[in-house]
């Protein structure tokens, strides 16, 4: 006769062995995993590889320039990232990008640092970014004879204003001048020769990008950053999102000490000068 209590306790052994082994397989397999998460870190990374990996962006100045002729690299963020590298006694590794797609490149890990890039709700979905490299201002460039100085004088029903279409500038102008007549255009380019060729009087713009216009450009008229209400955007390092936060707190130390000793002013009026401006064009209260 069989004992089916005995049957019923080895069957349930063998079942708890079975799970047993089961959980063990799993935990095994789960492991490898569990350790490549805990090494993901990009400060951990550069420590050990010694490189630096950042987005350059041809013709961004002042914060990109390439020589053509022997592909050397210059302007205000090529100065932060050789001083970063440096620090970290590392070298640099350019990808050649653009804005949209630096902030796809970080979140794949491709890079390890996007410059210039402003700080907006849309992108903190995605990314992490470092403390302000400093705050960017808005104004406008406007046509010979208009000497207008502040937001409610720009919002003139009788103001023609060109802007680049889904940019922050298009958002100020739509925000702070809505009733001016406001032409939106696919890129910067096109907008200022809306304005060169006379169909447009201005368009609204971020400090550096206006400066840069204007010293390429004379015709175009005269920039101006706008008063009541000042307007300014953080420009910051942009950096994935990871648990480890060394990195960023590596970077936004960085930036602080920087910025306290007026080294980043420095390389920012270098940068500017590749562009033809002047030192001097720099605004003396810019938070940098």
């Amino acid at each position: 006769m069989r004992d089916t209590a005995t049957e019923g306790q080895n069957r349930r052994e063998a079942l708890g062995l079975a799970l047993g082994f089961g959980t063990l397989a799993s935990l095994a397999a789960a492991a490898p995993a569990k350790a490549q998460v805990a090494t993901d870190s990009t400060f951990e990374r550069v420590r050990s590889s010694k490189v630096v990996r950042i987005a350059v962006l041809p013709g961004e100045l002042p914060y990109f320039q390439k020589n053509l002729s022997t592909g050397e690299w210059s302007g205000f963020a090529i100065e932060m990232a050789k001083d970063i590298a440096k620090t970290l006694d590392a070298k640099l590794e350019f990808t050649e990008s653009t804005y949209g797609n630096s902030v796809l490149e970080l979140q794949s890990g491709k890079i390890d640092i996007a410059f210039a890039l402003s700080a907006t709700p849309q992108r903190a979905l995605v990314i992490d970014f470092t403390r302000p490299v400093f705050n960017h201002p808005f104004g406008a460039i406007l046509r010979k004879g208009l000497d207008l100085k502040t937001w409610g004088e720009i919002n003139n029903p009788d103001l023609r204003l060109a802007v680049d279409a889904g940019s922050a500038n298009e958002t100020a102008a739509r925000r702070f001048a809505p009733k001016a007549q406001i032409k939106t255009l696919k890129t910067r380019d096109e907008v200022m020769l809306e304005i060169a060729s006379g169909r447009a009087d201005g368009t609204v713009i971020a400090l550096i990008l206006g400066l840069t216009a204007v010293a390429k450009n004379p015709n175009l008229g005269t920039y101006r950053i706008l008063d009541k209400p000042k307007l300014a955007i953080a420009s910051c390092m942009g950096i994935r999102r990871e648990t480890d936060q060394r990195w960023h707190d590596f970077l936004s130390t960085w930036v602080d000490y920087n910025r306290g000793i007026g080294q980043m002013r420095e390389w920012f009026q270098s940068g500017l000068q590749l562009s033809g401006v002047s030192p001097d064009a720099l605004p003396v209260d810019l938070d940098i």
